[in-house]
């Protein structure tokens, strides 16, 4: 049976043999609950198999029509990741081109979703789309710049149709007849159209879309002579082209989405958790609707968003700017100008190499984008005259466009495509160390207050990924700082243990970390015109303390959620497995050029259990990591072990880490084992921008006024609805008491510095029928806090449906977010 399904997917004798010893070393050994019939283990081994020893003849969607029993593209992606039992079943080459596969599919099905609303289009329409993006678009899987290229090849048809096969709006803005045969002969003399018509029909595409028309523009004036070279009159001439296309890339059939073919068939439970947002153009008193939020609908709207918050803003150096500058010791503006300019062109045409050539107008007007926030944060920094500082300012805006247009997928992992524009793709485009970037983030988040939440946290992210592998890179300046510190001597080190169990507080502005990186030790420093004597000692660098402080309570973070999964049982051995870890990155941080920080993790986990004898293999590690969020496989399937040579995860402990930390490891099995580290004070996150929680509640939040991005019917919260307290709710003296009760009110969970009991957990608070709040089972027999306060300061209504209708009665003061229980 084996070898028929073999030769059916018409594999060759090498993928047949390590197809079958895939199967029997890895899947024989599995629980039978988690196999299915044997045909389609097989299929998956050889799937496997032909991927990672580049043999696979046939395209995805005939390798499914093969198979007995019939999956989706979906269902089969799941059940060979499922199989990766042990940590090299499927290869990071396997496991990298079933992302892009997946990345694609879930793309074109949301493209195709939307595409289907507009049933007076015809099939060849979609055909066209299809092979104009596998012609033109290098990064086939970007979501919003597939959609704006689904949108030019839907307004080159439309106006192509019989005005009387078109629905309104689109045949007022088309009057153009079908092209005969002579005009298509004669296309290249013909007069072209007049340009308001055409315009008017992609503005209209774009305003029901909530798409930049300006955007979509830049597509406009390129694709469609090369559409129109397609030969679009004939629709088995865009079949064939399509198929030539399709079996070159060796993928799925996306004309199967047409007719609704099982394998491109989404997942039921995909279908079912549509977001929801309120529907817009409401009228009157008419209560917001939610509709399904799909991802193109919350992409164009994060985008909307942002371009809301930049009206007001320039690509060029506002007045306010212009008089900084020439107050500077140097003015800076010529340089800053330059500088600007020339990695504007590096940016364009590195957008373009990564999307398609034809892409480089949409590319500047993402840059445009990047530099209106660039100048406008500026203005609340302080000026510095530092290359590093304004090409990681200029960097960090631009990152938080392309992460805006990404949507979703904001991080890229290691072993994701060359050709991804996410994060950090702009540090390889601006050659920018990840450390000097590093230093600007938490101070460019707190000063652009119009920063969403999503970006705060994508950023935050950004930081996250830095400090666990970017900024070890081998070339990367943090080792320098280290050397200079480890020559202070012994008794100075990056950032001293007594430390952890501080508060994270500091008032390091971006000056501090780029102009002055800069703290002075024990003793006096030396001016800048005389040399250090000797004995006295150097700076110690600020950015390296921070950056430290921050990368200990990470790590801690990091090593308590993966010994959650699995040493609860040993809740002695936590602070051990810190200690070795701590001591690893203080003492043994050479260990870390070009690793990642959770190699490090698993590592001085399996030590400790090794030397205490827990049993705890290095399979189970892996097994419980991979479950955990924003990790990939690439972290334990390929360590540096030396210059040029990767392996697994176990080689680097057996070959590098044991035999670096050996004498290390073997105290903590002695009577007197070294002396623990403290464990670090975790804070929470320092970018305080997000809704504040209201005591005693998981689902209300109140958020401090802003002025208004967009009218209250066109934001689009993903799970909520926003009510607002109107102004006309009463007099300012009311107002100033509400204040002061959401200022006094103790919003955060806190524990004296000396230590204390362990927190109560908060109380969900649900709202029934009756209006009263029901908290952990049992109802109370009054109103929260905030709602009591209310209620006697204005007759506010006491009632959940009374409180509803005043909400949506009135406009925004505060902002309360009602999470859908």
């Amino acid at each position: 049976e084996f070898v028929s399904l073999s030769e059916e997917l018409q594999a060759t004798n090498p993928i047949c043999d390590h197809a079958w010893r895939i199967w029997e070393r890895e899947i024989r050994s599995m629980d039978k609950a988690n196999v299915r019939h044997p045909l389609i283990s097989w299929g998956a081994c050889l799937f496997i198999a032909g991927m990672e020893l580049d043999g696979i003849s046939l395209t995805f969607t005939q390798f499914l029509k093969v198979l007995p029993f019939l999956c989706s593209v979906k269902q089969f992606i799941s059940l060979v990741r499922k199989m990766d039992v042990n940590v090299d079943t499927i290869s990071p080459k396997v496991n990298t081109a079933l992302k892009r596969l997946e990345n694609k599919y879930n793309v074109t099905l949301a493209l195709y979703q939307r595409f289907v609303k507009r049933t007076e289009l015809w099939e060849s329409s979609w055909t066209m789309f299809l092979l104009a993006k596998g012609t033109f678009l290098q990064m086939e899987d970007d979501l919003v710049i597939a959609f704006q290229l689904l949108l030019c090849v839907l307004e080159f048809f439309t106006k192509r149709f019989t005005p009387s096969l078109l629905q309104s709006p689109y045949i007022s803005s088309s009057t153009l007849s079908p092209p005969t045969r002579t005009s298509r002969r004669n296309q290249g003399k013909a007069k072209p159209r007049p340009p308001e018509m055409d315009v008017q029909l992609l503005e209209t595409l774009c305003k029901e879309s909530d798409c930049s028309v300006d955007e979509v523009g830049t597509h406009s004036h390129t694709i469609p002579s090369a559409v129109a070279s397609f030969q679009i009159q004939l629709m088995e001439t865009l079949s064939k082209q399509y198929e030539e296309l399709y079996h070159k890339n060796k993928d799925f059939d996306a004309r199967l989405f047409l007719v609704d073919d099982e394998t491109l068939s989404p997942n039921k439970t995909e279908v079912s958790k549509v977001e929801m947002t309120p529907r817009k153009n409401l009228s009157g008193d008419d209560v917001a609707i939610p509709v399904p939020q799909t991802p193109i609908r919350a992409a164009m709207n994060s985008i909307q968003q942002l371009r809301v918050d930049l009206t007001s803003a320039s690509d060029q150096p506002s007045s306010n700017l212009l008089v900084y500058y020439k107050n500077c010791t140097v003015d800076p503006t010529e340089e800053i100008r330059k500088r600007v300019e020339e990695l504007g062109q590096v940016f364009i045409k590195r957008f373009a190499q990564a999307v398609g050539q034809h892409c480089e107008g949409l590319g500047r007007k993402r840059f445009n984008l990047g530099a209106q926030l660039y100048y406008k944060v500026m203005e609340s920094i302080k000026l510095l005259n530092n290359a590093a500082f304004h090409t990681s300012l200029l960097a960090c805006a631009l990152e938080v466009v392309m992460a805006t247009y990404v949507g979703k997928s904001f991080l890229r992992a290691s072993d994701s495509v060359e050709t991804d524009l996410c994060f950090p793709w702009i540090l390889d485009v601006f050659r920018l160390p990840a450390f000097d970037f590093y230093k600007v983030i938490e101070s460019f988040i707190k000063a652009e207050p119009t920063l969403k939440h999503d970006m705060m946290k994508h950023l935050e992210q950004c930081e996250h990924v830095i400090m666990e592998s970017l900024a070890w890179k081998a070339d990367s300046p943090l080792f320098d700082l280290l050397k200079q510190s480890r020559e202070e001597g012994p008794g100075e080190q990056a950032e001293p243990p007594a430390t952890l169990n501080q508060p994270l507080h500091h008032n390091h502005t971006a000056a501090d970390l780029y102009l002055s990186p800069v703290r002075p030790s024990r003793q006096p420093p030396a001016t800048e015109a005389e040399p250090p004597t000797p004995g006295t000692k150097a700076l110690r660098s600020n950015s390296l303390s921070l950056f430290y402080k921050k990368l200990y309570r990470m790590a801690y973070l990091r090593l308590k959620t993966l010994f959650s999964h699995l040493l609860t049982s040993h809740p002695e051995l936590e602070p051990i497995i810190w200690t070795l870890l701590q001591h690893t990155l203080q003492n043994e941080y050479e260990l870390m050029r070009d690793r990642h920080l959770d190699q490090l993790i698993m590592s001085a986990m399996y030590a400790i259990c090794k030397v205490k004898n827990v049993d705890l293999r290095f399979k189970t590690i892996v097994t419980a990591y991979k479950e955990m969020p924003n990790t990939n496989q690439e972290t334990f399937k390929r360590v540096l072990i030396r210059e040029g040579q990767y392996d697994s995860i176990i080689v680097f402990y057996n070959l590098v880490f044991m035999q670096k930390l050996k004498t290390n490891i073997l105290q903590y099995s002695s009577p007197r084992p070294p002396p623990l580290s403290p464990i670090p004070r975790i804070p929470c996150s320092p970018y305080k921008n997000s809704p504040l929680r209201v005591p005693g509640s998981n689902n209300v939040y109140v958020s401090p006024l802003k002025s208004s991005r967009m009218s209250p019917v066109v934001m689009t919260p993903r799970s909520r609805i926003l009510i607002s307290i109107g102004e006309s709710f009463g007099s300012a003296d009311k107002f100033q008491k509400i204040n002061e009760m959401v200022s006094s009110t103790d919003w955060s969970l806190k524990r004296s510095l000396g230590g204390g009991s362990a927190p109560k957990p908060l109380k969900r608070l649900r709202f029934d029928m009756d209006g009263q709040d029901e908290a952990d089972g049992s109802k109370s027999s009054g109103e929260s806090t905030l709602i009591q306060k209310l209620a006697e300061m204005s007759k506010f209504p006491t009632t959940s449906i009374q409180r509803s209708a005043f909400f949506f009665k009135h406009k925004a003061f505060v902002t309360l977010h009602f999470d859908y229980i």
